[in-house]
């Protein structure tokens, strides 16, 4: 794909404003600037998100959205770091390269061919790394995202692990580096590559998706092909998916060597990335256990008889075990009912009936905890970019 047929902005992905400017579903844990800027916008195939911001286009879900397991196309999160994105025409005649210096050999695959290796389905979080980042305090640099940049979908498509068999992978392969058809707008910017160690990239959950929940993936999620990180955060799932390098040595670039790191040992793991580690900051990998309460809003007014607290539960891909819920601003706690399990990388709804309420403001608290037990802390493990940030959510509302 040349450069020249790839869209200089997105003023035509982004329509007028479509909301007021502070949206009373924001949580007023976000930075005034963010609550004051935010706003709907209607982008093509997509119902209003929440507009954070427009170069490189950066659109959320709204929190209504989580009371389900799978995430509507027309409802899944936004996510660029470049501003230069490809529109449908420009990927026409797309075709995947799949090469490198530790490849036996270079192969060049259109989406037909694609849909003829077997095919595999996975039901599967994409969270950006920065999910909740704009509720941290004190507030850190970066998109200040509140709970939505964050879906779960099925996706359908070939294993990674069969398309670089394709290929032919040399004994001295160490990873796996990957690049998308959006671009820069300006020369210094440094093009978006990421890299997955052997390990992971040959995991059975790894994969390439060419379908997202039953249709061709939606242009901004990543048309026509996306890879899929299962437990890993989205930075990985690199969209408009246009070169696949099998490579004998780990990428030095700003996307991996200075971007998207946490402190050394401080997060569980589930597959290393040794090629990347370094004794002060490791990559950041795997989802940390969540939960987010979508019904009822923060300060929505209900019944003192009672109401249904509804939501999701999430892990890297132990599973969900338990979710707990309090409705005394956390001195009491209840365990919720979880639903069927669509998968262990899936979001787990749960539910809860408060029963009768007195009346007055009430503090609701949820936290999740999976298979493995891990369970949300109280604390946050801090780090300079607002990663990770899963301490259980609060919200109040007004009983009458």
């Amino acid at each position: 794909m040349r450069r020249r047929h790839v869209m200089a902005g997105v003023g035509a992905l982004v329509s007028q404003r479509a909301g007021a400017a502070t949206l009373p579903w924001l949580s007023p844990e976000l930075p005034d600037g963010t609550r004051g800027e935010a706003h709907l916008v209607q982008v093509p195939g997509k119902k209003p998100l929440i507009q954070l911001s427009d170069r490189p286009p950066n659109l959320e879900t709204p929190i209504q959205a989580f009371t389900t397991a799978i995430t509507p196309n027309d409802q899944f999160f936004v996510r660029y770091h470049l501003a230069n994105i490809p529109d449908a025409k420009a990927l026409d005649g797309w075709k995947l390269q799949v090469g490198g210096d530790a490849a036996q050999r270079s192969v060049s695959l259109t989406q037909l061919q694609l849909n003829d290796l077997p095919q595999t389905e996975i039901v599967a979080v994409c969270q950006c790394s920065g999910n909740r980042r704009g509720l941290v305090q004190p507030h850190v640099p970066g998109v200040e995202w509140g709970n939505g940049a964050m879906g779960c979908a099925t996706w359908h498509g070939p294993k990674l692990r069969d398309v670089l068999a394709l290929a032919g992978i040399k004994t001295e392969a160490v990873e796996i580096w990957f690049s998308g058809a959006d671009q820069p707008v300006l020369p210094a910017t440094p093009e978006f590559h990421k890299s997955l160690p052997l390990t992971k990239a040959l995991a059975d959950e790894t994969m390439i998706a060419t379908t997202m929940n039953g249709s061709p993936l939606p242009l901004l999620n990543g048309f026509p092909a996306r890879l899929i990180v299962p437990g890993w955060t989205s930075t990985y799932w690199m969209k408009h998916l246009t070169n696949i390098t099998i490579s004998a040595k780990p990428i030095d670039n700003f996307w991996m060597k200075k971007a998207y790191r946490v402190p050394a040992g401080v997060y569980p793991v589930e597959k290393p990335f040794p090629t990347q580690d370094d004794a002060t900051t490791w990559p950041i990998t795997d989802i940390t256990v969540n939960s987010l309460i979508a019904s009822p809003l923060q300060g929505e007014q209900v019944e003192r008889s009672g109401f249904t607290i509804r939501g999701v539960a999430w892990d890297r891909g132990n599973g969900i075990g338990r979710v707990d819920v309090s409705f005394d601003g956390g001195k009491n706690w209840q365990g919720a009912f979880l639903d069927r399990e669509l998968g262990r990388y899936a979001f787990r709804t749960f539910r809860v009936d408060t029963g009768p309420l007195p009346r007055g403001t009430a503090e609701i608290r949820v936290r999740a905890t999976s298979n493995s037990k891990e369970t949300q802390p109280d604390v946050w493990k801090p780090n300079p970019s607002g990663y990770h940030f899963n301490v259980p959510q609060r919200l109040t509302v007004n009983v009458v």
